[in-house]
């Protein structure tokens, strides 16, 4: 979205007061909405969320697990000087549930069962818009579970059209079973689990709905990485706005009211959370310490860095390790990435150190990070060095290169945004098709494909493929990108509209740190992103189920925002 619709779009911002500390702002309801500018920061210690153990044990081995995990609606305390936030949370019951939900802890190669069980209310508390398509129930508020980056078959990915309520009073047109199989048949790494209930997905995770899942096997020991509560550590970063009563702030008034009541192109809090709490600190030893870092905001991308330019060392990206470990000083994750890296605090001559962002918003052409936003977290690092068994490898995991030369087939992805006579975004699409529209990518199961992804928006677009792991290839520059775009728009034909005559002889690499498999890749603005798509387990040439059944798999922008209004669509795979 340019950066003077977002402007455009932020109606409810009208006047300013200072009121006990705080910046307030009269939201477009009548509501004050509160911008922490002296919220004090660093003053909340970072929480471990919960963990629940995905397999059982049997004669000492490790069995398939059952688990029974249920959405509740409850409070919570995102900072001790805001008083408890109604959210919708993941956990084993309400009182335990947690924001963000239980750490999943699954072995590679060891089946798991959850049964997800519905207790929402009847009525969601944020607004929603029903002109997008929208999973609409008069009995109760609509969710499905998605394990992204998980490898399980169609009735178990969580499609956005197979959502329930609660009691299953009512069910989506792809529902089958609450109860969901995960074969864990893939590497050991970070997942993540999310709510993706059609035209309500940006709602329901900023109400709560997302928590981690992680995958590990016997064969991590050797790496001697470090381990343990202590020092092996999840960070999931979110931001959010809240009002002065605590609760959750979400503008209820859309870019294009007429068109769209509610719907906004992009949702950005000022607060950042980390692990439930805003701006909070972690006291660390003089030693190493394992971050595994997820990215679960709606819109916000976040470039990181310490603040005395300590440095991080990636060990895996998504749910897969990389081959070597990569250093940099500072990095880039978009909405839904997970970055797996070692932090060495034994190099820091400070005692404290701060974790920055300074990532613009909308990425990458938006508004600078404040004071606010451009603060993550603070870590406070003890004086003594002590003893440090683990240590980082010269080599982590290896598993098949993709090989371009042996792909079964080659598409165009084309990103769309439609906007209104006043120039505002009313839509977004792929490949100029409605999530409803039939299906155009029927991919056969055991092959790779290369897609060229075209992005003729002003935003960098995270492109998620479920089931499938990808990588990127490398990203092209297009010239004269108006001209291109408008014939685009008129005929959605590459051919027809001279693509090769638009493709610039600058080509961008990737990146160290992400020259891996991936769950997810940034589909940067006026680029031809090649990417290749394996729609087969990694190591194996075929799924333990059968990947061809009903309902298919999905493929979208994880803006959540673009993906609940259209940028998505469903892909089939063939025998």
């Amino acid at each position: 979205m340019k950066r003077n619709t977002l402007f455009s779009c932020i109606l409810s911002l009208v006047l300013l007061v200072q009121y006990r500390g705080f910046v307030l702002v009269h939201g477009d309801d009548g509501r004050n909405l509160f911008i922490p500018k002296k919220l004090e920061m660093f003053v909340d210690e970072l929480p471990d969320m919960p963990k629940l153990q995905g397999y059982g044990f049997k004669d000492g081995k490790p069995v398939t697990g059952n688990l029974s995990i249920g959405m509740y609606d409850t409070t919570w305390k995102f900072h001790h000087d805001l008083p408890a936030t109604r959210v919708f949370a993941y956990g084993v019951t309400r009182e335990t549930a947690t924001v963000p939900g239980p750490t999943i802890e699954a072995i590679e190669g060891i089946p798991t069962y959850i049964t997800w069980t519905n207790h929402l209310p009847s009525r969601h508390f944020l607004p929603w818009d029903p002109t997008i398509t929208t999973a609409k129930s008069i009995s109760g508020v609509p969710a499905v579970v998605h394990l992204h980056g998980g490898v399980q078959p169609p009735s178990s990915d969580g499609n956005s059209m197979a959502w329930f309520t609660a009691g299953f009073s009512d069910t989506g047109p792809q529902f089958s079973s609450p109860v969901y199989f995960y074969p864990n048949f893939q590497p050991p790494g970070n997942l993540w689990y999310h709510d993706h209930a059609m035209g309500l997905t940006r709602v329901n995770i900023l109400a709560g709905l997302f928590g981690m899942y992680r995958i590990t096997s016997p064969q991590e020991t050797s790496l001697r990485l470090p381990s343990g509560s202590l020092f092996d550590r999840q960070l999931v970063l979110f931001d959010r706005d809240f009002r002065t009563d605590g609760s959750l702030y979400m503008n209820n008034t859309g870019c294009n009211p007429s068109i769209h009541p509610q719907w906004q192109p992009e949702y950005f809090g000022t607060a950042i959370i980390v692990n439930g709490k805003a701006w909070p600190y972690l006291r660390v030893r003089r030693r190493r310490y394992r971050f595994r870092i997820l990215n679960a905001s709606n819109a916000r991308f976040f470039s990181l860095n310490f603040s005395d330019g300590t440095k991080f060392i990636h060990v895996a990206s998504d749910s897969v390790y990389l081959p070597k470990p990569v250093q940099t000083r500072k990095f880039l994750l978009a909405p839904s990435e997970i970055a797996d890296v070692i932090v060495d605090f034994s190099e820091s001559a400070s005692d404290s150190v701060i974790l920055l962002n300074d990532a613009p918003f909308p990425y990458p052409s938006g508004d600078p990070t404040d004071e606010m936003n451009g603060k993550v977290m603070k870590f406070l690092i003890g004086r003594s060095k002590e003893k440090d068994t683990s240590h980082v490898p010269s080599t982590l995991m290896k598993y098949p290169r993709p090989q371009s030369n042996q792909v079964a087939a080659k598409r165009h992805i084309i990103m769309y945004e439609y906007e209104s006579k006043t120039g505002d975004p009313t839509h977004l699409y792929l490949n100029a098709k409605s999530f409803m529209d039939p299906v155009t990518e029927m991919p056969r199961e055991g092959t790779d494909e290369i897609w060229e992804v075209i992005n003729l928006t002003d935003d960098n677009h995270p492109l998620h493929v479920h089931l499938g792991v990808v990588t990127v290839l490398e990203a092209q520059t297009l010239a004269d990108v108006d001209k291109f775009k408008e014939c685009m728009m008129k005929k959605n034909d590459v051919k027809a509209c001279n693509l090769t005559d638009h493709l610039t002889r600058k080509k961008h690499g990737v990146v160290r740190h992400e020259r891996a498999w991936k769950n997810v890749v940034k589909i940067w603005p006026g680029n031809l992103t090649r990417i290749l798509v394996r729609f087969r387990p990694l190591a194996e040439k075929k799924f333990p189920f059968d990947p061809t059944a009903e309902p298919g798999y999905m493929y979208h922008c994880h803006i959540l925002d673009h993906e609940d209004n259209e940028m998505m669509r469903p892909f089939k795979i063939v025998p």
